[in-house]
């Protein structure tokens, strides 16, 4: 057995044990295993990401559950997989070539753009792949996927041909949103509204029947004044009603605009009074639609302005055209006024940039099976956590519309869609659609736009498995992703499980894509701001791996991560999650230091009384509280309570454990007493065992360490079963032992706090005196002792009158702590603990005097108030001994 270093040095441990992993072929899933499956579809970053602290959250969690599985004895399959994300791969890549080349992919045309694509992809793609290696993901890596391998391109194609024929996707031309820096389409799911600080301008339209008199019009966008085909009143606006069906003049270029009437209008906003503006608006749009007003739009696909009829705005920037159109209009007396306005604004989710609505020919889906989709999460055939989530997905799903699938970008999966070369291509009876051209293909051209990342997402949790793997892992066991992309991605698989029917049968259950869906949170600094590159705030994950370990940043992210609550990032709870493993390394140390192992590692978890000998107190108690833990553990795995588990586990290990059972256990390590020696040694061996399985999904490198140098295994600790219960918590003759230690600790716990408040370090020896009644306390003395750091304890059952002594009240009477001090400094403390001590009488005595209390709650709870308000009592009269003893 090989000896602890002084200390842990996760630089040359993690690497070591990962590349052991990877040469074993510990991840790789067997699909002819009979054991029962478990699965996961990593959500595939982007080729070109790189980690960030979202990604370690997101991977960390599908590692815990992964690994978790392992040990449960399950047939695990973590997916790994990227995404060629169209419109970012694509921007990165226009971006260098402009900065580096002075070109864009229209100088270069498609095909030599998509090559400059392909050979950034293979120098700068993947990189996150490595990087999540060396976060210890223990992926599949044998079946890693790429949304552009050929097989998923050609199952892409297949399913656009399928809806096609289906009739559920068709071309269109419809008022879509437009991205003027990617200049593309977006889906209404990739615009985020923002609120925006702006200006109301209200602008004055003069009546053609009634020269001089003017209809006043409130705008945020006078740059679109070029594009009104009309005014809209609200029916019901009897301010207004005489104006309906005349004509007003648009104020650039000057012509004739009706008036007309819409139940669409707000008439409580600006002065009631709409500009219809169909090019540019999606209400106005349907507004124009039903009053048949003409379409003009004025704004080049780069969201400059197209008006050569106005000079003066032509060619400029829309939002520069903004201030000169308002400029124009006061110049001609036809601005009144303008007024400070805050409103959301429609921002492209791709490019930070606001969006345009525009009227374009795309191709859309209309969604199948979304009733059936809506009943599987209902029913909980598929499981939300957190449950608000529901809500959410319901309320989508409710009110959703057709999806807008073409993107006017070249990097992404052309649509299979040919047009005759001699016909329009809007000319429906000229598309040819089909996963193979046209056998005359000389006389077609391929529609140029391609498909939504996401519409080859929504493929991915079947599309990514051959036939045999699928079989046996499909559906999953659980996805892990942000609720962000609940829209994107989530709800669009569940509804591609129920079309595409990948399933083993027809059942709905066999199509789902997964069980449960776990939704992270979002991490932010610590003013709550969502953690940007362009604030600064947020820190390179492989950073903080060279300082922490993956291990550390991997344990402490996990502890400040509540189920499904954004999560405020701090970098001092990684150090914790560093420290931590100090900690368990340091605790492993000590242990090896006194000998080999009590217990075969194969007989660890078949608990015997006589294993271990005679137990002292406090090996039954940490015992006890291993039991609790692995209990409370079991729980949070069930409801995803990541930091639930991460929490608990740090309190047992570095609380429970180390700080209190092995500095307890100490006593019979150094005893003369052989037997007194081994039993302690064999409860170490047994809860060591314990906790490195238990901390093995969160901290693998150092778990799998301690595991093979301590001699705890003979197989690597991933496959080694989840430890069970000892079962000693519910043994009635344990009970008073327990209490007897736990009044101990609290005891101690009180003198430390006396040592601390009179500023004496912990490593000083001082005198204490215990009184207790407690007979049983004697037998303890040497261990108390050692707890304390005592230079002398005494304990007697009889009051000691020494004047000025720090004193605190326990559950086994009262500690003195015999040193010289500050007399005020006691005495204000003294104080502040009777002050305390007071209110929690008070609010006992006031629950007890509730006669409704009494009544109704249960004996024991009630017993429980009753021991407590006579504890606090007997307390609180102690302390004020105390007080009077200073004079």
């Amino acid at each position: 057995m090989a000896e602890l270093s002084k200390t842990y040095d996760p630089k040359t441990v993690e690497p070591k044990w990962y590349q052991r992993w990877i040469h074993q072929r510990d991840f790789e899933a067997d699909a002819a295993s009979k054991k029962k499956p478990f699965s996961i579809v990593m959500p595939p970053p982007n080729i070109t990401g790189v980690l960030t602290l979202g990604h370690v959250l997101n991977n960390s969690i599908q590692d815990i559950l992964a690994r978790r599985a392992r040990m449960q004895g399950l047939e695990v399959l973590w997916l790994p997989g990227m995404d060629h994300a169209g419109i970012g791969t694509q921007t990165a890549v226009e971006k260098w070539l402009r900065k580096n080349e002075g070109v864009t992919r229209h100088d270069l045309g498609r095909e030599k753009f998509l090559q400059r694509v392909l050979e950034w992809q293979d120098k700068h793609g993947g990189i996150i792949i490595q990087q999540l290696k060396r976060l210890g993901c223990s992926c599949d890596w044998s079946r890693q996927r790429y949304t552009f391998d050929d097989n998923y391109v050609c199952a892409v194609e297949k399913i656009f041909v399928d809806l096609y024929k289906k009739k559920l996707i068709y071309r269109g031309r419809r008022m879509i949103n437009w991205d003027p820096a990617a200049q593309t389409a977006l889906s209404d799911e990739e615009v985020i509204n923002k609120p925006q600080k702006g200006s109301l301008y209200y602008v004055r339209y003069e009546i053609v029947e009634q020269p001089g008199k003017f209809l006043e019009v409130a705008t945020t966008r006078p740059e679109t004044i070029m594009a009104d085909t009309g005014v809209a009143v609200h029916s019901k606006d009897k301010r207004y009603a005489d104006l309906v069906g005349k004509e007003v003049w648009r104020p650039m270029p000057r012509e004739r605009i009706p008036v007309v009437a819409d139940e669409a209008i707000d008439p409580e906003f600006g002065t009631g009074v709409l500009k219809v503006t169909p090019a540019h608006d999606k209400v106005d749009f349907e507004v124009g639609q039903r009053h048949k007003l003409p379409v003009i739009d004025v704004l080049h696909p780069n969201g400059k302005i197209n008006c050569p009829a106005v000079p003066e705005l032509d060619g400029l920037d829309r939002f520069e055209a903004r201030k000169k159109a308002a400029e124009l209009l006061q110049e001609r007396g036809l601005l009144s006024k303008t007024e400070p306005y805050e409103n959301n604004v429609g921002f492209s989710d791709r490019s930070d940039v606001p969006i345009e609505p525009r009227l374009s020919e795309q191709w859309f889906l209309h969604y199948p099976k979304t009733k059936e989709a809506l009943a599987v999460v209902k029913k909980h055939l598929i499981r939300f956590f957190p449950k608000h989530w529901e809500k959410v997905y319901e309320q989508w799903l409710a009110n959703i519309q057709d999806w807008c699938i073409s993107r006017q970008v070249w990097w992404g999966h052309r649509i299979p869609a040919w047009y005759r070369k001699s016909q329009t291509p809007n000319s429906k009876s000229q598309i040819y659609v089909g996963v193979e051209p046209p056998s005359d293909r000389e006389n077609w051209v391929q529609d140029s736009d391609t498909l939504d990342t996401w519409f080859s997402s929504w493929l991915w949790a079947y599309e990514t498995m051959d036939p045999k793997t699928r079989k046996r892992f499909y559906p999953t066991s659980v996805l892990v992703t942000g609720p962000d992309i609940i829209f994107f991605w989530v709800a669009r698989m569940i509804i591609a499980g129920l079309e595409f029917k990948p399933g083993k049968t027809k059942k709905v259950e066999d199509n789902i894509p997964f069980d449960d869906v776990f939704f992270t949170g979002i991490i932010r600094d610590k003013q709550g701001r969502k953690m940007s590159k362009s604030l600064g705030n947020s820190p390179d994950p492989l950073d903080l791996i060279d300082k922490y370990g993956a291990d550390g940043l991997r344990f402490g992210l996990m502890r400040i991560a509540p189920s499904g609550q954004d999560i405020r990032f701090d970098e001092k709870q990684i150090e914790e999650g560093r420290n931590f493993a100090t900690k368990l390394w340091n605790v492993a140390r000590f242990r090896q230091m006194h000998g080999p192992a009590q217990i075969a590692p194969g007989k660890l978890d078949r608990f015997k009384r006589s294993s271990f000998g005679s137990l002292s107190i406090y090996a039954m108690e940490v015992l006890a509280r291993l039991d609790g833990t692995i209990d409370a553990v079991e729980k949070a795995y069930r409801d995803y309570e990541f930091n639930t588990v991460a929490q608990r586990l740090y309190d047992f290990i570095w609380s429970d454990y180390c700080d209190w059972f092995v500095e307890a256990a100490k006593t019979d390590i150094f005893s003369e007493d052989e037997s007194k020696k081994k039993s302690a040694l064999a409860v170490m061996d047994y809860v060591l065992s314990a906790i490195v399985r238990l901390l093995h999904p969160f901290m693998p490198h150092i778990t799998e360490e301690l595991w093979s140098l301590l001699g705890l295994g003979k197989e690597s600790i991933q496959f080694a079963p989840p430890p069970v219960r000892a079962g000693l918590a519910v043994k009635a003759e344990l009970a008073k032992k327990r209490r007897l230690v736990a009044a101990i600790y609290e005891t101690v716990q009180a003198g430390r706090n006396l040592r601390s408040q009179a500023r004496i370090p912990s490593n000083k020896k001082e005198r204490f005196i215990l009184v207790t009644a407690n007979a049983g306390v004697l037998m303890e003395k040497e261990t108390i002792s050692r707890l304390l750091n005592a230079g002398q304890l005494d304990i007697g059952t009889h009051e000691r009158d020494i004047p000025g002594t720090p004193i605190a009240a326990t559950p086994l009477g009262h500690i003195l702590l015999i040193v010289d001090v500050d007399h005020a400094g006691e005495r204000e403390r003294l104080e502040k603990e009777i002050a305390k001590i007071e209110s929690e009488l008070k609010t006992v005595n006031k629950k007890l005097k509730n006669k409704s209390f009494v009544d109704r709650a249960p004996r024991q709870v009630v017993e429980l108030h009753r021991q407590r308000q006579r504890n606090f009592t007997e307390q609180l009269a102690k302390l004020k001994q105390a007080r009077e003893r200073l004079g």
